[in-house]
Formats: C-alpha cells, sequence, structure tokens
C-alpha cells in the first residue's frame, strides 16, 4: 500500500478539527457504506479501492467545504461500483448529498467519443456541472488531483490523454475560480506525464536554487519578523513560497530561457490582520528596502477577475539581491489559495456564494446557443481564448475597468462597453496615442473608443484579430445583417429598373 493512502481515522481527526459540531455520524455511515460498496476492489496501482474515496473526501474537508460535500466525495463512485442506487442515497443521506454524486456520476459517465470529440464533449459536461451546481466541480477537482497522483498505475496512453485533459480543462478551470493551490498541483502533476525531461530539467533548477538561495530567505523572513515586532501590527505570520514547476517552464519560454529575468523563484508571503495593515506592511518594506521600478502590483484596491486580491513588491535587499514579497490577510489568502471554495467558510453553502461570478454565467450563454456537438467543436477554439486565458485589466478614460483575456484588442474592449460602440468603432487610443485597432492591449492600459454615428457597421476583417467569444460574434451577426441588407437594396433598385 503506498505511503500516501489515507486512513478513515484520518479523515475524521481532519473533520474534528475544521468543522464546528460536525455531524459524524453521518460521515461514519458513509464511509461505512462506500467500504462495504467497494469491499475486495483493488485500484492499478495495488491499492484498495477505498484508498480512492477516501483520499477525495480528505482533500474536500482541507478545502473547508461543506461536510455534505465531503461525505457526498466518499460516496461519489458507490452508485457505479455497487448496487447502490442514487435513491438509496437520498433515503440514508438526504437530496443534497444524493444529488452531488448523481452529477458526479454524469459527469463521469456518457463520454464515448475519441480525440477532439471527447475533448469536446468532457468541457460542454464540465460548462453544464458548473452552470447547475459548482460544488459539483469542486468534487471533480478532489477526484482528478488523486487520480493524477496515482497516474503511473495507468496505460501510457491513458497517461497522456489524463494529463492533458487536466492541463487544458480542468486546471484553467481552477484557474478562472480564483483556485491557484489546485491549479498549480494540477498543472505539475500533468506536466510530469506530458513533459517528462522538461519536467526534471524543472525539478533541478529549482532545487539548485532553493540550495543557493534558501538560507538567504530564512535571513530575509527572519529581518520582516523584526521589521513587524514593535509596530502595532501584532498577528502576522512570514513564511517563503517557491515557484510551480510548470509556472516556471512556462516564465523560461516567455523569456528564452534567461533565469536571471525571473524574480519570484522563491518569495516571500506576510499574512497580516486587516487591509490597513496590509498597506502598513508595504511601507515597513520600502523604508528598509528599496523597490524595483514598476514591479507594485495593488491587487487589493483592484482584485483580479477571479477575487485574487495581494499587495506584490520586489526589493533590492542590502547585497543586491532581488526579492518579491506578496501582502494579504488571512482571508484573501485562504480565498488565493481556494478561490471560490474559500467562500464556502464563510457562507456556509449557500449556492448565492458561487452563482454570482460573471464568467460562469457565461459559460452557461454558450451552453445555451451552441446546442449541437459540431458547432460546439468550431467554437473551442475561441472559448479556450476567451474563458480560459490569462485576464487583462484596461480602464476606460474614466476609471472603468475592463476585464478582458490576454491578447485582447481595442475592438474586444469597444464590444465589452456596448455593442453599438464596437460597430460604430473607427480607431482608438491607447494612453493617449493613436493605435491600430488590431494592437494587443496590457494590463493597466487606458482606452479610448473613437466612433463615427453614421458608420454602418464593423468590418469583416476584425475577426482576424478580434478575441472574445463576444466580440466575434457581434461583429458576425452585424455584417450578417450588413450583407443581407445590401442584397435587400440591390434587389430593390432591380425592380424599379424593371418598372
Amino acid at each position: 500500500m503506498s505511503e500516501s493512502v489515507r486512513t478513515y481515522d484520518e479523515l475524521e481527526r481532519l473533520v474534528q478539527k475544521t468543522y464546528k459540531n460536525p455531524d459524524l455520524e453521518s460521515l461514519r455511515r458513509a464511509f461505512a457504506l462506500a467500504d462495504k460498496a467497494h469491499e475486495g476492489g483493488v485500484r492499478l496501482t495495488g491499492d484498495p479501492v477505498i484508498s480512492h474515496p477516501l483520499a477525495v473526501a480528505y482533500r474536500l474537508a482541507q478545502m473547508g467545504l461543506h461536510l455534505n460535500v465531503v461525505i457526498a466525495g466518499l460516496l461519489h463512485d458507490v452508485v457505479e461500483d455497487s448496487s447502490v442506487t442514487i435513491d438509496d442515497l437520498k433515503n440514508q443521506f438526504g437530496e443534497d448529498i444524493a444529488g452531488l454524486v448523481e452529477a458526479v456520476t454524469k459527469l463521469k459517465h456518457g463520454i464515448k467519443y475519441r480525440g477532439t470529440e471527447r475533448y469536446a464533449e468532457n468541457m460542454r459536461k464540465m460548462f453544464l456541472a458548473m452552470a447547475s451546481d459548482v460544488r459539483v466541480v469542486f468534487m471533480k477537482f478532489a477526484d482528478r488531483l488523486h487520480n493524477l497522483e496515482t497516474l503511473y498505475g495507468q496505460p501510457k496512453y491513458k497517461q497522456e490523454r489524463i494529463a492533458r485533459e487536466s492541463l487544458e480543462i480542468y486546471a484553467p478551470i481552477a484557474g478562472r475560480l480564483g483556485m491557484s493551490e489546485i491549479k498549480g498541483e494540477l498543472e505539475d502533476g500533468s506536466f510530469a506525464y506530458l513533459q517528462p525531461k522538461e519536467y526534471e530539467r524543472m525539478k533541478n533548477i529549482m532545487d539548485i536554487k532553493i540550495r543557493e538561495k534558501g538560507a538567504y530567505v530564512s535571513r530575509i523572513i527572519d529581518s520582516v519578523e523584526k521589521l513587524l515586532t514593535g509596530t502595532s501590527i501584532t498577528e502576522f505570520q512570514v513564511h517563503g513560497r517557491i515557484k510551480r514547476l510548470f509556472s516556471l517552464h512556462k516564465k523560461l519560454n516567455k523569456y528564452q530561457g534567461d533565469l536571471s529575468k525571473i524574480y519570484d523563484l522563491i518569495a516571500v508571503r506576510i499574512i497580516v490582520g486587516d487591509v490597513e495593515e496590509c498597506y502598513m506592511t508595504l511601507g515597513l518594506l520600502h523604508q528598509h528596502w528599496r523597490p524595483v521600478p514598476g514591479r507594485i502590483k495593488d491587487y487589493i484596491a483592484q482584485p483580479k477577475p477571479n477575487g485574487y486580491q495581494s499587495l506584490h513588491t520586489t526589493v533590492f535587499t542590502e547585497n543586491g539581491e532581488i526579492v518579491e514579497f506578496q501582502i494579504r490577510t488571512l482571508e484573501m489568502h485562504e480565498l488565493a489559495e481556494y478561490g471560490i471554495a474559500a467562500h464556502w467558510r464563510y457562507k456556509e453553502g449557500s449556492r448565492k456564494a458561487v452563482k454570482n461570478t460573471r464568467w460562469m454565467e457565461e459559460l452557461a450563454q454558450i451552453q445555451k446557443e451552441l446546442q449541437s456537438k459540431k458547432d460546439f467543436m468550431e467554437q473551442l477554439e475561441v472559448m479556450k481564448i476567451d474563458v480560459f486565458r490569462d485576464r487583462i485589466f484596461v480602464f476606460t478614460p474614466q476609471g472603468d475597468v475592463i476585464d478582458l483575456p490576454e491578447g485582447a484588442t481595442p475592438i474586444d474592449f469597444a464590444y465589452a462597453i456596448h455593442t453599438e460602440v464596437g460597430n460604430k468603432c473607427t480607431a482608438a487610443r491607447v494612453n493617449e496615442v493613436m493605435r491600430n485597432l488590431d494592437t494587443t492591449l496590457q494590463s493597466g492600459d487606458i482606452v479610448e473608443v473613437i466612433t463615427d454615428k453614421n458608420r454602418r457597421g464593423p468590418n469583416p476583417d476584425w475577426l482576424k484579430f478580434a478575441k472574445t467569444r463576444h466580440a466575434r460574434s457581434k461583429i458576425k451577426d452585424s455584417t450578417r445583417h450588413t450583407v443581407k441588407g445590401w442584397f435587400a437594396e440591390v434587389l430593390k433598385g432591380r425592380e424599379k429598373a424593371k418598372k
């Protein structure tokens, strides 16, 4: 049996530590039912089958999700692996837990396609699950993380398929839900199987850097603790954070392999009591060390679209070393690690806590619009860009923030403001300089759209550089109507000529 296999006693101890007055009787009944349903079953790793639902439930409890979700995690495979029915679960554990198990079972079943079709169908099912109840997706993340941990037991072709699906579907969705810890684990777990040599290279780089800089970062942490001691900030935590391997791989590709341009291989994270103390800490750091110009980011005043909040700064320390700091409150930290899932610690499982996310509403809209599998697959690449890409913040001249995918252009910006602004757009000023409409926008740009009320509609050529699904669909709609109108005028002219 592998060392990483969890026992029921470990799960119960975690639940008692994490939850106030947990329903241990229901948890024990759920384990007893799952243990019996999976009795005698062995995974390809050689571990008993019950080790998987235990690992899933343990991760869900670590995330602090409602105990119903943890219990559903224990039971998520029983319908598939035994004679237990959804009605049995309803009778024994109630509608909510049974509904979660049913949704996870449906999400897993019925995908009979291969290749791109399988990929598209998987993505469609994930969209549907999120639109109905995002807790189902949290369960799928926990399920997928354990499957990646035990992927060595699978044949090579399955390893690659599961890893690619995890990297291209699950990890970006986790990112959009603000779940950086889950996203990072999914990416690194996939990376190890998709590019094993590159994974080992990144691992070696990090091992060397930790050996080189570990003691120095410890001294920096000691210095920060001394700085904060004696101030009005009484409760704080200071610790190091090591860059994830897949993130390092992407950064190195961005900088053509130049490691000297990556400042956050080992960062220092400071957790304080409230927002005022975050800014006070930033001031103390800048009094003590000189900040690197252009490297101060205030994600507290302007959170990322997925809800991430933190102050980031990079400083020159005494001997010329460059160190990055992240400063946040404990609640911000939990939100940064587990994103929307962390809301459940504060909202007691209310679906309203997660339903009001604009991008999830967009997913539901995409699902309605793309009824046929053929249409869905045609739009797949656009959706991957629009929904999952890294986001940028762009400002109107009035200071309103427009959230766009990385690579977006002034055309995407114009349509994000209003369809008519997009349709009538003739030019754009970016940071008070006239720019082409195909200019790639950057976070922090101030964009002013210049319109012409007499313009008949958008240029079909804009489709070559419009990135968002919204802009592309509006351009297509308007150009279709323009062409229809043109044909109608031509026909009308011919009729007049005949008369």
